[in-house]
C-alpha cells in the first residue's frame, strides 16, 4: 500500500485554498473524477448510515439557474464539476433496513443476527427525533463528507471551493428535490484554479498551534 509522506500531505494542505476563480477551460479527467466520487462514497457517517446524496452538476443550464441563487459567485459556472451535498431528512426504519440489507449482501449474516444492532440504531434515531434534532444530527455529518472530499481533491492536485453562500430552498426547487426526502445543505465547486486568481499566492492566515491546540 502506497502511503504519502507527512511532508507531502502537509504540502498539499498548504497548497489548498478556497478557490475564488476557476479556469473554465480546464476539465477534470473522467478517471480522476471517479476517484473523487469514491472519496464521497467512502466518507464515514454515524452508524455508517450515509444520510446523504451527492448531486454532481455539469449541465451549463442548471448551473446558470443556480448562479443567481448563489450570490452570483462565478465558481458555480466556471468550475469543472459542481457538487451539491444534500441530507436525507426524517431518517427512518426503512433506511436503516436498506443499510442493513446492504451490509448483509457484503458481509453475510441476516437481519435476525443483526437484531440487537438494528434496535440500537433505531433507538438512537427515535431519541434524536423526539428531541427535535434528528435532521440536525444528520446535517452535521455532511461536513465530514465535504472535508474528506476536499482533502482528497487537494492530494490529487484538484482545487475546490466549499460554498455555504447559497439559497438551499431555491436549490431544492431547481434540482427537483421538493418532492423528495433530500434537502440541500452545502455545495462545492471543483476544478483548476485560474492563473489570474490572486488568492492562490497569498499566505494562509491561521492562528498558531499554541492558540488552537491544547495538550492535556
Amino acid at each position: 500500500m502506497s502511503v504519502h509522506s507527512p511532508d507531502s500531505v502537509l504540502e498539499q494542505l498548504r497548497w489548498r485554498y478556497a478557490t475564488k476563480q476557476f479556469d473554465a477551460s480546464r476539465k477534470i479527467d473522467p478517471s480522476l473524477w471517479n476517484d473523487l466520487e469514491q472519496a464521497l462514497i467512502l466518507a464515514p457517517s454515524s452508524f455508517g448510515l450515509q444520510p446523504w446524496r451527492f448531486i454532481v452538476i455539469t449541465s451549463p443550464d442548471i448551473r446558470a439557474a443556480l448562479l443567481s441563487k448563489s450570490w452570483g459567485q462565478k465558481q458555480v459556472v466556471d468550475c469543472s464539476h459542481f457538487v451539491v451535498l444534500t441530507v436525507k431528512i426524517g431518517l427512518d426504519q426503512a433506511h436503516v433496513d436498506r443499510f442493513l440489507e446492504r451490509q448483509i449482501a457484503l458481509r453475510g449474516g441476516s437481519l435476525e443476527t443483526l437484531a440487537t444492532y438494528r434496535g440500537m440504531i433505531l433507538s438512537s434515531l427515535k431519541g434524536a427525533a423526539q428531541a427535535g434534532r434528528l435532521d440536525t444530527w444528520q446535517t452535521h455529518q455532511i461536513y465530514i463528507a465535504l472535508g474528506q472530499f476536499m482533502t482528497t481533491a487537494a492530494m490529487l492536485g484538484i482545487d475546490t471551493c466549499p460554498m455555504e453562500g447559497i439559497d438551499p430552498t431555491a436549490y431544492d426547487q431547481i434540482l427537483g428535490l421538493d418532492d423528495s426526502s433530500y434537502r440541500t445543505v452545502v455545495a462545492c465547486a471543483v476544478g483548476f484554479r485560474s492563473p489570474n486568481d490572486t488568492y492562490a499566492s497569498l499566505p494562509k492566515v491561521r492562528f498558531s498551534g499554541e492558540e488552537l491546540i491544547q495538550h492535556l
